[in-house]
């Protein structure tokens, strides 16, 4: 088993929203920014000494905008296939994302009035449809594509064999990252609870890092002590009547 590296790769912001470069055997790229952010990637891919012609893949972890906007730009500046799980196809298709937003929390209520959350990014159609876990020993990394639903239906993380996880929106830093460190919801969760129990099933794996589409890499155990007290909050919520679920 090689050892897998994980670097962040900013795209707005410090951290507000990051891809991740897998550097394995060859590399692969997880997420893809937001719409007209290709080539800021591709040169800070190679800024990290690695030639953006070398990847081996690019995996998209959900239909949201910030994560799959530049994807189909990053194929054509790199020439890697793309990876995505069947259940967001619609959205890489249409290059829209599935509307209304819903928030989470104050943040994402005041997000969803941005414009630039509703605008069409290029559709593009995925090179490996993901249904279930997926090896990435193919392409370069010793780990595997995992379905972790919620966030949205097609949300996916990565986790390599030596703990790292690349959770795209399972989790963030709280205020969409500026405050690091501290585990909290990302802006939006289509199934809050769904969400939830793809975290924590996969906290139960032991990964040794959280690396998130917004913040800086999260303590598995703070984040299992956070997924506890949201788990009441949420069952709470739940029992009110009032967590919001898309049908």
């Amino acid at each position: 088993m090689s050892v897998t590296k994980v670097v962040a790769i900013p795209v707005l912001g410090r951290h507000t929203v990051n891809a991740h470069l897998l550097l394995g055997r060859h590399p692969v790229l997880v997420d893809a920014g937001i719409p007209g952010t290709g080539r800021l990637i591709h040169d800070r891919i190679a800024a990290h000494g690695v030639d953006p012609q070398d990847l081996r893949l690019i995996v998209v972890t959900h239909g949201h905008l910030d994560h799959f906007g530049s994807a189909a730009e990053l194929r054509r500046l790199t020439g890697a296939p793309i990876a995505g799980h069947a259940a967001d196809l619609g959205p890489y298709r249409t290059g829209r994302v599935r509307e209304p937003y819903l928030p989470t929390g104050p943040m994402g209520r005041l997000m969803a009035r941005n414009p630039k959350l509703h605008v069409r990014a290029e559709p593009f159609e995925p090179d490996l449809l993901v249904h279930g876990e997926t090896s990435l020993a193919d392409h370069g990394v010793d780990g595997r594509i995992v379905p972790t639903p919620g966030h949205t239906a097609g949300s996916v993380s990565v986790l390599t064999d030596d703990g790292e996880l690349v959770a795209g929106d399972l989790l963030a830093n709280s205020f969409m990252g500026l405050i690091e460190g501290r585990p909290a919801n990302p802006p939006f969760h289509d199934d809050p609870l769904g969400n939830l129990a793809s975290l924590r099933a996969m906290l139960a794996l032991g990964p040794t890092r959280l690396h998130v589409g917004h913040g800086t890499p999260l303590d598995p155990a703070r984040a299992a002590r956070w997924a506890e007290r949201e788990q009441r909050r949420l069952e709470r919520l739940a029992a009110r009547g009032r967590l919001r679920t898309r049908g």
